[in-house]
């Protein structure tokens, strides 16, 4: 028999609200415009009022951006232009409201937590809040190219954190979430997990990450073609997220799952969010339905994994920090898609002749 050590599941993935997705199509046909001339803000406001289940839908107010911090162990085979160090560093800035995630979510009235899954060091004299700290996991990952990652015990425990943490903040209001991250290294697992997943090799997936430079770069490739040849032909998640993930990427991903798994809305972030929601699919089949992209970073595995998700970001500045940064930015695009099918007038309402 399977201890609950060993493993962990969601219960069934809903359907967004059909009726309410019908609804906002047919009005959106309705309003005083030529049909499809709001382009993508149609599209977002039909998704919107499925997922919340009414038409028209109404601009999320309780927005949460969860940010998930961890190090890596590949770190030390020179894949990044930073320091371990500066993953702690920027957990304590994040508290303190200093970082750019701080400065995006006070523009838009959202609120920033983080969680502490594997960061591997600490800040002497720094004491953080429970909330950071109490689901923990471990010091750093494993060195994913030699050695798994964490072990099937730390897997679990990491994503049912992540399943937890969204139900706390849904128990507490939340009505759209945006997962974030930090941690030095994570574009290499992130890299490895969408290779396997979506069946390419090193050279496609494997982007510069914090900025390394050429021989940086090539040695990230090859650490990155050596935990995909590790990790090879797995189906199970958990068992790939024990090879190639980190407490940080599995906590993300059962929080995407059971986000969805509890009807509420997600608006994805960049390349360990996209790596995390491939995931959090296979863990939740379905789960996809309850996400928008908010982005598309410039790392190359970030746009295959929203191919092999079916989702088409919002935005594409150029972006590449985390932390949720680029959801944040898209926000006041689900704003206004909202704000458009709920307030515009019917050709009826404002006496406008319709296309004959």
């Amino acid at each position: 028999m399977t201890s609950s050590l060993e493993t962990v599941t969601f219960d069934a993935v809903p359907e967004p609200d059909t009726a309410a997705r019908e609804q906002a199509i047919a009005r959106q046909a309705m309003l005083t415009k030529p049909a499809g001339a709001l382009g993508r803000l149609e599209d977002v406001s039909v998704w919107l009022a499925g997922v919340q289940g009414r038409c028209p839908p109404v601009a999320p107010t309780r927005i949460r951006v969860v940010i998930f911090a961890g190090d890596h162990g590949v770190a030390a085979a020179g894949v990044s232009a930073y320091p371990s160090e500066v993953t702690a560093q920027m957990v304590a800035n994040f508290v303190a409201g200093g970082a750019a995630v701080n400065v995006l979510a006070r523009g838009v009235g959202a609120g920033v937590r983080v969680v502490d899954m594997a960061v591997g060091s600490d800040l002497p004299g720094l004491v953080l809040p429970t909330e950071v700290t109490k689901w923990k996991v471990r010091r750093s990952s494993g060195r994913l190219d030699i050695e798994d990652a964490l072990t099937r015990q730390e897997t679990v425990q990491a994503v049912t954190a992540g399943k937890a943490i969204a139900d706390e903040e849904i128990d507490a209001g939340a009505d759209l979430l945006i997962p974030g991250d930090m941690g030095i290294g994570n574009t290499t697992p992130a890299a490895v997990l969408i290779g396997v997943l979506t069946g390419h090799d090193a050279d496609l997936v494997t982007g510069r990450g914090t900025g390394i430079d050429d021989d940086g770069l090539a040695r990230k490739r090859a650490v990155v073609a050596a935990g995909i040849e590790r990790a090879k032909g797995v189906e199970d998640p958990l068992v790939l997220m024990q090879a190639a993930g980190g407490a940080d990427i599995a906590a993300m991903a059962g929080f995407l799952a059971q986000a969805a798994v509890r009807r509420t809305p997600v608006l994805l972030d960049g390349l360990i969010s996209g790596a995390a929601a491939l995931l959090a699919q296979r863990l939740a089949p379905g789960a996809s339905a309850w996400w928008a992209a908010g982005h598309r970073s410039v790392e190359p595995a970030h746009a295959l994994a929203l191919d092999t998700l079916g989702l088409s970001p919002l935005i594409d500045l150029g972006l590449r920090l985390g932390e949720g940064s680029g959801a944040l930015v898209a926000v006041p695009i689900v704003a206004a898609a909202a704000d458009i099918l709920g307030g515009m007038a019917t050709f009826g309402e404002a006496n406008v002749s319709n296309r004959g």
